[in-house]
């Protein structure tokens, strides 16, 4: 059979098991309890219940982690959503968090889980479009829209087992975060067509149920259609890219309005107003953390600090102008400064991964290893990043302890960012010599006269020397040696060579009985 064809009967066959991984995990026909159609149905609501639940912590962290300075703004967009929820067609746990990131958006987990960002709260005008939005969430939830797409397959093709960040943002590339891939996945892709014109459908009439104005529905549609046209880069990557907005959808939201007879209802402007003035007010310093935030990746540290400054003298209770300022003065070498700043930031959003993490890497390098790994445990426990466990490793390392640094640089490593790399390298130091065999991979083939070539290449990040290939026939016990090579020149990183050996003339029968396998290899200086 040649290689397209066998490339070809690949896809259907993977899609084949994991349809029958599904369908024994429990599967069916059950009616939508929004829409009121019969659909199929493999993953069940355990299923959705577990993901939401899984899942909406660390993709919170992950986003920027709670707004912690005004409890009061977070118990009244709860306040809202459960209006809603309590007319919504469908029970679940629902919870509503709002999100400290400046990106206008707002998303859903299965079963429930529901969040709107800070920077969303200060595009709208009134409690009835914040009623919009989270009616529109709802009814996602509600009518299974993420897991309908989990059905379609969308994200079978790889969000399951994705190892690294699943967010653009560059905040996370380089930390490489390991977990909330799946919510990621989940919140970041666009919804059907039909599923964001259910969503705009029922949220309307959840509006009316609880007593809000559904014009506002309209109006939050024609603010977005405005603000596309735009082409805003942070509407773009925000809200947008999960519910793209339409003339259409505006004209259909007006529609329905007609349909419903413009029944009128609460608007909620000024009681929005004074609820969202703080963030209102505070929206310069989180544009001057943005720019410090910046400057800070371009390494110009005197612009990042003057930034971060003026952000703190507008909102001094903001934790992660604090976090910042910390990173700022460690790369500017002042661990002393760095560390009160860090103190400041945990001490006012202590359930943040991010400052945990910065503290703990920076206690490390001024030699705290005991506070560095109970801030870096703490950090991974909020949300597991190859950053966290890259210094987790390095403490271990640091106190002498081989295998549970290598445990944290394995973790660390299945990450393909920065901190990922640096972990390989780390492993590799640490455990190339005694097992090469799990970084130096072969192969075997034959060569046209016959003989058995071996393909060697190095898997780890670092240079390797003094490779030896032992090549023969297959066993129980492994690989009975019948030939021995070693290489005469060093195996780059990701390098790879070819060895022809003198095991032949043999046939394809004969040679697929035989291995090879990496005996010994050394780190090259």
């Amino acid at each position: 059979m040649d290689k397209n064809r066998k490339a070809g009967m690949r896809k259907p066959l993977i899609g084949t098991l994991l349809l029958a991984l599904f369908v024994g995990l429990g599967s069916g026909c059950a009616t939508n309890p929004v829409t009121g159609k019969n659909e199929l149905t493999l993953v069940s609501e355990s299923q959705e219940m577990a993901i939401g639940k899984k899942n909406y912590g660390p993709y919170r962290q992950a986003q920027g982690g709670d707004y912690v300075i005004e409890p009061e703004l977070s118990r009244y967009v709860q306040s809202v959503g459960d209006r809603l929820a309590a007319v919504s067609d469908r029970k679940l746990p629902y919870e509503f968090k709002v999100i400290n990131d400046s990106t206008p958006n707002a998303w859903a987990l299965p079963g429930g889980k529901i969040s709107i960002n800070r920077g969303l709260l200060v595009e709208l005008e009134t409690e009835a479009e914040l009623a919009a939005v989270l009616a529109h969430e709802i009814v996602h939830a509600a009518a299974r829209h993420s897991a309908q797409a989990m059905e379609r397959g969308v994200l079978l093709q790889g969000a399951l087992v994705a190892a690294g960040a699943a967010l653009g943002n560059s905040d996370y590339r380089d930390i490489g975060m390991l977990g909330a891939n799946l919510g990621a996945q989940l919140t970041r892709q666009a919804y059907s067509r039909d599923a964001e014109t259910e969503a705009d459908h029922y949220g309307m009439r959840y509006m009316l149920r609880a007593g809000y104005d559904p014009a506002a529905a309209v109006a939050l549609q024609q603010t977005f259609v405005r603000l596309a046209e735009g082409k805003r880069p942070n509407w773009l990557a925000g809200l947008f890219a999960s519910h793209p907005p339409s003339q259409q959808r505006v004209d259909a939201n007006r529609a329905l309005l007609a349909q419903m007879g413009n029944p009128g209802g609460e608007v909620g402007k000024a009681r929005y107003q004074r609820v969202i003035a703080r963030i209102k007010r505070s929206k310069p310093a989180y544009e001057a953390y943005g720019e410090a935030r910046t400057a800070l990746e371009k390494k110009n540290l005197s612009t990042a600090l003057a930034k971060v400054n003026q952000a703190i003298r507008i909102e001094p209770d903001e934790a992660a102008f604090y976090s910042l300022r910390g990173e700022i003065h460690t790369a500017r070498d002042n661990d002393a400064a760095a560390l009160k700043d860090l103190d400041r930031a945990v001490a006012l959003n202590p359930d943040y991964f991010r400052p945990l993490l910065v503290r703990g890497i920076t206690r490390r390098d001024a030699g705290d290893m005991r506070g560095a790994n109970r801030d870096l445990e703490r950090s991974v426990a909020l949300l597991p990043t190859a950053a966290g466990y890259l210094g987790l490793g390095r403490v271990a390392k640091t106190n002498g302890d081989r295998r549970q640094a290598m445990s944290y640089f394995r973790k660390a490593s299945t990450s393909k960012s920065h901190a990922g790399r640096l972990a390989g390298e780390q492993l590799a130091r640490l455990d190339l010599e005694s097992s090469p065999s799990r970084y130096i991979k072969t192969s075997l083939g034959l060569s046209q006269d016959g003989y058995l070539v071996v393909r060697v290449n190095n898997g780890s990040a670092l240079a390797v020397t003094g490779v030896r290939v032992v090549v023969g026939p297959r066993s129980n016990a492994g690989i009975r040696e019948q030939a021995s090579y070693r290489l005469r020149r060093t195996l780059a990183a990701g390098g790879t060579v070819r060895l022809r050996t003198e095991l032949g003339p043999m046939n394809t029968a004969t040679a697929r009985r035989y291995g090879a396998i990496a005996a010994d290899a050394r780190l090259a200086e």
